[in-house]
């Protein structure tokens, strides 16, 4: 019900338009940004426009459904279908792999894990022209059109940069694209051409996609070596005290377990910081590791399946003796 409420206020705030977005007041406006801020040449932008098409799916899926359940968002990932189809990819990629790993110190397990989710190894990286996506996003759903328009921007951008036509590229109903679902602000800023061939493809290169997502993950802090979250069995105390629905790690250990909490493993450093999570009726304490991977999806539960599909093919790759 929530939800079908919620489409509707969406609906009625972003009535179907008839006319070209490049005949829009709000769509002129951003053009004459655009163009002042980077030089585009405005009847280009005006003839891209003309030719940008509204997606109804991607007003439709963007709208905040009920929060599924731990174990239901954990069973879309953790599975054997994509633990064996991770093996896969980690094995035709295992050249690529190591080398991230010792240019950014991020283990091969959460780089494979996050590109599991993320897009089931490359099966599922989006149907809709991205431009069409990032179009309808902007100025069709005001509850987030600050973001999508500048992620607008950036297409916009990236596209001229790499000298691509702005109709090519397609991706997710929200805009994201390749393999590793980046959006293009972050795919300007953190991807990287990992294979040598002069150019950055998100969408063919799985080296690209590796490095890319290796990137990512150090530029946002991830700390080599150190884990990423704890198993934990919480006391009344605790879970009164620190379960706040954040995921940024600002207690000491030591104090989460004078408050009672027990975890496993037992933790190397009592002065590190964590946050305690709640998953349902289970409880993580996520470390900098896990914030950062938070960076990606801004979600616990994101961040625990990751950290659990990765714990699962390290498992079976040890257990196979790879």
């Amino acid at each position: 019900m929530r939800a079908q409420l919620a489409w509707l206020l969406v609906a009625l705030a972003a009535p179907a338009f008839s006319q070209p977005f490049s005949e829009r007041p709000e769509v002129q406006a951003f053009i004459g940004e655009v163009v002042e801020r980077h030089g585009f040449v405005e009847g280009e932008l005006k003839e891209v426009f003309s030719r940008v098409q509204r997606v109804e799916p991607a007003l439709q899926s963007i709208v905040p459904v009920e929060r599924p359940s731990w174990d239901d968002y954990r069973a879309q990932f953790v599975n054997e279908p994509r633990i064996s189809r991770g093996l896969a990819f980690w094995k035709a990629n295992r050249t690529a792999l190591k080398r991230a790993e010792k240019s950014y110190g991020v283990p091969a397990p959460y780089i494979v894990a996050i590109i599991g989710v993320e897009t089931n190894y490359g099966r599922n990286m989006g149907r809709f022209r991205v431009i069409d996506a990032l179009s309808t996003l902007a100025f069709d759903y005001p509850p987030r059109a600050r973001f999508f328009r500048a992620e607008l921007e950036q297409y916009l951008l990236l596209a001229r940069e790499a000298g691509l036509d702005v109709f090519s590229l397609r991706g997710s109903y929200a805009g994201a694209i390749g393999i590793p679902q980046f959006m293009p602000g972050s795919l300007r800023r953190y991807a990287v051409d990992f294979n040598g061939d002069g150019r950055i493809d998100l969408s063919r290169s799985a080296a690209d996609a590796v490095g890319s997502v290796a990137n990512f993950l150090k530029e946002h802090g991830w700390q080599a070596g150190e884990a990423v979250l704890f198993r934990a069995k919480p006391s009344p105390e605790a879970l009164a005290r620190y379960v706040d629905g954040s995921v940024e790690p600002r207690h000491r250990i030591a104090d989460l377990v004078a408050a009672g909490l027990e975890l496993d493993p037992a933790p190397r450093s009592p002065e590190a910081l964590g946050v305690l999570v709640a998953l349902g009726a289970e409880y993580r304490v996520g470390l900098q590791n896990f914030y950062v991977i938070t960076r990606y999806n801004r979600s616990a539960l994101y961040a625990a399946a990751v950290s659990d599909l990765a714990e699962a093919l390290a498992g079976r790759l040890q257990s196979a003796g790879r």
